[in-house]
C-alpha cells in the first residue's frame, strides 16, 4: 500500500468519528470454503475421470457451480446439486442409486453445527464495538447461515444481522436506505472481491479487504490497487489499528 493511500485511510479510520462497520461472515469471521474444498478434493479422487486430469475436471465443476448458484443460490444444497450435475455431465449418464449415495456421503461432511472462527475475531469485534456500530451482512440460505451464526456465538456483537440471497450493488444500496447509513462513514469488511468489495464500492461505501487463502474461486475478482476507498489488511486483528 502506498503512502498516499495510507494517509487517506488513516484520516478516515477514525478514532474521532463513529463509523458503521459491516462484516461479511463466511471466510471473514469463520472458515467456510476450506470445508467445501475438502469435499471437492475427495470428490475428485472418487470421480477419477479416465481422460480429464484433475484441473480440467475441477474446471467443469466450477462451471457447473457458477450456473447453479444463479438458479439455486449458495450453500450446501446447491453445492450437492453441482456435484451430481458434474458427475452426469462428465459421465454422460445419470448416477446410479449407489453412486448418488456415495456423492451424498462425500457432501455429508458439510455440517455447520460448529464453526472455526478466524483467529482474533471475537476480541477484535468486542473492541471495535466499543467505538463503532457493527452490522453483519452474509449471503446464502437463511436456515444454513443462521445455524452458522448461532454456532459462532458472535451475534451479540452486532446491532443488526442481515442474511441475503446475493450481494450486489442493490443489496448495499438497500442496506444503506434501510439502516439510514451515511455511505462515506460506512465500511464493508470482507474477503471476497466480487461480493464484498466491488459492489460495496459501487454503492458508494468504503471497504476493507481481508484476504483468506481459502476464498472460493468464484468469489475472486480484480481490485484496483489505486482505489483510496479500499483498505487492504493482512489479518483480521489489524482492524483495531485503523478503526
Amino acid at each position: 500500500m502506498g503512502n498516499a493511500r495510507k494517509e487517506y485511510v488513516l484520516s478516515r479510520s477514525v478514532r474521532i468519528d463513529r463509523q458503521t462497520l459491516v462484516f461479511d461472515a463466511d471466510d471473514t469471521l469463520w472458515e467456510n470454503n476450506v470445508l467445501f474444498e475438502r469435499v471437492v478434493d475427495a470428490y475428485l479422487d472418487w470421480l477419477a475421470h479416465p481422460t480429464l486430469d484433475r484441473a480440467a475436471t475441477r474446471a467443469v465443476l466450477d462451471e457447473v457451480e457458477r450456473a447453479n448458484v444463479v438458479v439455486h443460490g449458495y450453500g450446501s444444497a446447491s453445492f450437492l446439486r453441482s456435484l451430481h450435475d458434474c458427475f452426469e455431465r462428465l459421465s454422460e449418464r445419470p448416477a446410479t442409486p449407489a453412486e448418488a449415495r456415495e456423492i451424498e456421503e462425500l457432501a455429508a461432511a458439510l455440517v455447520f453445527d460448529e464453526v472455526e472462527l478466524v483467529p482474533g475475531v471475537d476480541e477484535t469485534l468486542a473492541e471495535l464495538g466499543g467505538r463503532h456500530d457493527l452490522l453483519l451482512l452474509t449471503k446464502g440460505r437463511q436456515a444454513e447461515q443462521q445455524r452458522k451464526i448461532d454456532a459462532s456465538n458472535l451475534a451479540h456483537h452486532f446491532a443488526g444481522v442481515h442474511i441475503v440471497a446475493e450481494k450486489h450493488v442493490g443489496t448495499y444500496r438497500s442496506l444503506v436506505a434501510e439502516q439510514g447509513l451515511e455511505p462515506g462513514a460506512t465500511w464493508m469488511i470482507g474477503n471476497s472481491p466480487r461480493s464484498d468489495i466491488l459492489p460495496a464500492r459501487a454503492a458508494g461505501l468504503n471497504a476493507v479487504f481481508v484476504p483468506n487463502p481459502h476464498t472460493w474461486a468464484l468469489e475472486e475478482d480484480e481490485l484496483d490497487p489505486a482505489d483510496p476507498g479500499v483498505l487492504h489488511l493482512r489479518h483480521f486483528r489489524e482492524l483495531t489499528a485503523h478503526f
